[in-house]
């Protein structure tokens, strides 16, 4: 892509909450707490994953799939947050933002596709156990997974390059804590109406076809929960969806309310927060919404953390 340098400018300037600097040390300190404890919960759960025998199934190579890209997608933002609200200077290069905006764009799309993907797979756990191990193959899961990776990439590439191409006129400032595709095409001048449309199309894809499946799928998993006729297996049951169901509601949540409606219309404070959710809170919380109310990763977490303790 050819760059007008009076069209695109070398450097943004993130301007965050540069209209109420008090609150840029709180949000500081809140980020230097969760996102060390983002990383290390999802790390666990990776690790524990991969150790525990038990644990080698589709919902926990899923689970894996799922702490990774959080890894990813927190980090492709938070670094850059702590950086601009620790210092004076709140800049981020063009190319810099270019390759945040891909890097975020994918993740975040692959995640909503690998949440609706789970979904699927409590649903043949729950309601077809006698067919789960011949369509939740290894074989099928790797599959499946992949094509949710290239979904996300050609997501990014068509999205990303198109938002790209509109004019900026020399606009230096982003009114943001991150490069994000909705703020930039708020922020660009000239015809916009085309990619405000192609991103709500888009999203509806990413977002709205993906939670009606996830919906659907817990409407037959919970009338299938209660035919159960031991308590324990509801209870179990229950436990692991609605874990499930709860990262869900954090996700998309957010993700429809920033992306759903056209980026003109979006209020100047609604990014930041948005961002700061799914940027940092989900990913902190999700690794203990799921251990809290999963026995076997509890389990597994208990025993690798006693060989640790015993091996010192």
């Amino acid at each position: 892509m050819a760059l007008d340098n009076k069209s695109y400018p070398e450097e943004f300037i993130l301007l965050g909450f540069a209209d109420r600097p008090w609150l840029e040390f709180p949000i500081f300190v809140v980020l230097l707490i969760t996102y060390p404890m983002a990383l290390m919960g999802n790390i666990s759960i990776i690790v524990v994953s991969k150790l525990d025998p038990c644990l080698h199934t589709p919902m926990y190579f899923f689970l894996t799939n799922l702490s990774f890209l959080e890894i990813c997608y927190t980090t492709s933002i938070v670094p850059q947050m702590l950086f601009n609200l620790g210092s004076s200077k709140k800049t981020i290069s063009y190319m810099g933002c270019v390759v945040q905006l891909y890097l975020f764009s994918t993740l975040g799309a692959t995640e909503c596709l690998l949440l609706a993907l789970m979904s699927f797979d409590r649903y043949v756990a729950i309601c077809r156990p006698l067919h789960y191990t011949l369509i939740m193959n290894w074989r099928i899961c790797i599959l499946l997974v992949s094509i949710l990776w290239l979904s996300g990439i050609t997501y990014a590439l068509v999205e990303v390059t198109l938002t790209l191409q509109l004019p900026l006129c020399g606009i230096s400032k982003l009114d943001h804590l991150f490069c994000e595709i909705p703020v930039l095409i708020k922020t660009a001048c000239g015809e916009k109406e085309a990619n405000e449309l192609l991103l709500s199309v888009v999203c509806i894809f990413i977002l709205v076809v993906p939670l009606c499946l996830i919906l659907a799928s817990y409407a037959c998993i919970g009338h299938a929960i209660f035919k159960i006729k031991s308590s324990e297996g509801r209870k179990k049951a229950f436990g692991t969806c609605s874990s499930h169901l709860t990262v869900v509601f954090l996700l998309y949540g957010p993700g429809i309310s920033m992306y759903l409606q056209p980026p003109s219309s979006i209020s100047r404070d609604q990014p930041k927060f948005m961002a700061l959710f799914y940027g940092v809170v989900t990913p902190t919380l999700n690794p203990f919404i799921y251990t809290l109310r999963n026995k076997d990763v509890k389990r597994a977490l208990g025993k690798l953390v006693r060989s640790i303790l015993s091996s010192k």
